[in-house]
């Protein structure tokens, strides 16, 4: 009896969930499976047909997965890159019509075909109509998010989601009541009026709040959590289901947060916690002899398979025919939309759970578990497809101008008679003694070849009174350190002009610096991310990453700058970002008289013509740099992009890296490629992110 009592307590159950959370998704991910997939088994295992320790139930379960719920569909319309989608705004909404409208009739047939009513039909199209982009990080490694079949494929989402989405929300207020033409008049014209408030009036709240609230992170933060839950509240006002109200008011703050320190927040936050406790109550409701009965009669189950393959596969491939794509850009857009996770789950459990008047179910168990089932499916395949063919995709010319070349640092058009006013400055925020030395020697090393000045930053907390003792030996420590920036600095004959900020913040306080003595670069010290609080907010570095004005090295060096001769650059793709990691090293190689050595690595199933193709355009920036520098080109074949990055780099004094921005759980916010080849490589590294724009 006490130990029932104990195991329905709140505290234990969400003790339970964070146990699981924490454990088993890092266990399935070393297995190659998806950690979504390990949180779904998770729930049978602890669910009423295993160890009965959770129930899907219980009030604090049924709480943490309508959040999760919900934050799956924010974060759903939150992801979607808007920007992509004005890009090629009428191929993506002509591929968004092919590829919601096939698997729709595909699933309304297949609903048909098992003696499903018409209802419930066009909810099992809806469910097949809608994709989760789960491989983007895959183009994005390969450095083809430019190519025109993946910004279509990614703009055609946001048309695809929402139809599914306002295809189950009519479903569902179908199902609840009496049908007639006057309340589905009525039901689409409060979705309308809704969806306008939302789409609209978030927005410009939101950017009237972010612009009077400054920096205040929390305060956004929290302002976009009431955003989402107001939504969901008013979707079910309005008599719809709440995750459509809640990818709505993601969709609408889009644009508000961009790529705000306040979007990672919101993203981890979910991605921890509430994502999860979705994935485990999925798992809790799964019946195992219902499950083994669907998959006794697996007929369903194949079936509903087969027809998102094939219908999502003819979308492609009519795609292909209109726009007169290559069969590798087709297979990259079929792959990129097989997948269905987020919307297809979220949807799937709300078929499942809304019962008419009668106490009958939207759709049944075995829909719910063949759902499951395809979710596995597609999650693996569509990625793996993408791997295979997206290697393949060409990406566009880029033109670049000896004169972009060498103003790398600009961070935009409008900026360049500003700079040109100002010498080049280079900010180096200084704390560690111990690192102090090699910091102003590479911030130096720059300055002097570009003729500018170097400005040592100290920055010491602030104190609530300012005639503090702790305060003022803090200012001396700070003074110390740069006195001793100024002598290091006359060694290479630059113009020093050092600062001391007190402030709360020192990320802030070393971007505000950086852009009142118009910085035209940031150089700071490595510094890892520890503790609870620096894992759920990022650490320094990344805040500054993405406040600053200007671009950002982050160093770790082993070994005095003045001694490198030998500089590895690896390039992904040819976007100025890329090219501009190479101009930093291509810099810095010609203040030492050292060698740059260019690195791609191609899959072992690229084209020789593509090999050829990128070989040549990469030729043809480095003969237009202005510097005499050794500059040389090395394409190797492998697989494993991040061990032969690796590999290749152990001969070399310097690393120079590019920050890809991606979704992230705290610290920098770099590419699974990056991160691996920061946490083997040995040597001396800098990690170049772009300016924040």
């Amino acid at each position: 009896m006490t130990s029932n009592l104990l195991i329905d307590s709140p505290i234990i159950q969400f003790t339970i969930l964070l146990t699981v959370i924490f454990t088993v998704p890092p266990i399935f991910e070393r297995l190659r499976v998806p950690g979504l997939v390990g949180l779904l088994i998770a729930g049978v295992v602890l669910g009423q047909n295993g160890l009965k320790l959770l129930n899907s139930e219980s009030e604090t379960i049924s709480l943490l997965s309508d959040i999760g719920k919900v934050y799956l569909m924010f974060v759903a319309g939150l992801e979607i890159d808007l920007k992509q989608f004005r890009k090629t705004k009428n191929r993506s909404i002509v591929f968004g019509i092919l590829t919601f409208l096939i698997p729709l009739l595909a699933g309304i047939y297949v609903g048909r075909l098992f003696n499903f009513g018409w209802n419930a039909s066009v909810l099992i199209g809806s469910l097949l109509a809608s994709h989760t982009l789960l491989a983007y990080p895959i183009v994005s490694r390969l450095g083809v998010v430019m190519n025109e079949s993946v910004t279509v494929t990614v703009g055609a989402t946001i048309f695809t989601d929402t139809g599914a989405l306002l295809v189950l929300a009519i479903c569902v207020g179908i199902h609840g009541g009496e049908f007639s033409a006057i309340s589905l008049a009525s039901l689409l014209g409060g979705l309308a009026i809704y969806s306008t408030l939302v789409l609209f009036g978030f927005d410009w709240a939101g950017k009237e709040f972010f612009r009077r609230s400054g920096d205040e992170q929390s305060n956004q933060f929290l302002f976009i959590l009431l955003a989402l839950f107001l939504a969901s509240v008013g979707a079910q006002i309005v008599g719809v289901e709440k995750i459509v109200g809640a990818f709505l008011a993601g969709l609408a703050v889009n644009d508000v947060v961009g790529r705000s320190p306040v979007k990672e927040k919101i993203e981890f936050i979910g991605s921890v916690l509430f994502i999860p406790c979705f994935f485990v109550d999925m798992g809790l409701l799964i019946n195992i002899p219902a499950f083994i009965k669907t998959l006794s009669s697996i007929w369903l189950t194949v079936v509903i398979v087969v027809a998102l393959i094939s219908s999502k596969f003819m979308a492609a491939f009519l795609a292909k025919l209109i726009y007169r794509y290559n069969t590798a850009e087709m297979l990259t857009m079929w792959s990129l939309s097989l997948p269905q996770v987020a919307a297809t789950l979220a949807a799937a459990l709300v078929g499942y759970q809304t019962l008419n008047p009668a106490g009958e179910r939207l759709i049944n168990e075995g829909v719910l578990n063949s759902v499951i089932v395809l979710m596995l499916v597609t999650s693996i395949m569509g990625p793996l497809i993408t791997t295979r063919f997206a290697a393949l995709l060409q990406t566009p010319q880029t033109n670049f101008e000896p004169e972009n070349i060498s103003n790398w640092w600009e961070s935009s058009d409008s900026q360049t008679a500003e700079k040109t006013q100002h010498p080049f400055t280079v900010a180096v925020p200084i704390y560690n003694p111990q690192t102090q030395r090699y910091l102003i020697e590479m911030a130096a090393l720059i300055a002097q070849h570009e003729s500018g000045q170097i400005l040592p930053l100290a920055v010491t907390k602030a104190h609530v009174h300012m005639d503090d003792p702790q305060l003022g030996i803090s200012l001396a420590q700070s003074q110390k350190r740069l006195k001793m920036a100024e002598e290091i600095s006359q060694e290479f004959n630059v113009k020093v002009s050092t600062a001391i900020r007190i402030d709360d913040d020192v990320a802030l306080a070393i971007s505000r610096t950086s852009r009142e003595q118009n910085a035209s670069l940031v150089v700071m010290g490595w510094s890892r991310t520890t503790g609870l609080r620096a894992r759920l907010f990022g650490n320094i570095i990344d805040s500054v990453f993405w406040s600053s004005h200007c671009p950002v090295a982050v160093t770790r060096l082993v070994s005095s700058p003045k001694t490198i001769a030998r500089i590895i650059v690896p390039i992904g793709d040819l976007r100025p970002q890329t090219i501009s990691a190479w101009r930093f090293a291509e810099m810095l190689a010609d203040a030492n008289k050292a060698e740059v050595v260019l690195l791609h690595v191609f899959n072992s199933n690229t084209p020789a013509n593509l090999v050829e193709q990128f070989t040549t355009q990469l030729s043809d920036i480095v003969a237009k740099s202005q510097l005499q520098v050794n500059t040389k080109i090395q394409i190797i074949i492998d697989d494993d992009v991040a061990k032969a990055i690796v590999r290749e780099a152990q001969a070399f004094d310097l690393a120079v890296l590019r920050s890809v921005r991606y979704r992230t759980t705290g610290g920098l916010a770099v590419s699974q490629v990056t991160t691996q080849v920061i946490e083997e490589l040995t040597g001396s590294i800098v990690l170049l992110g772009e300016a924040h724009l």
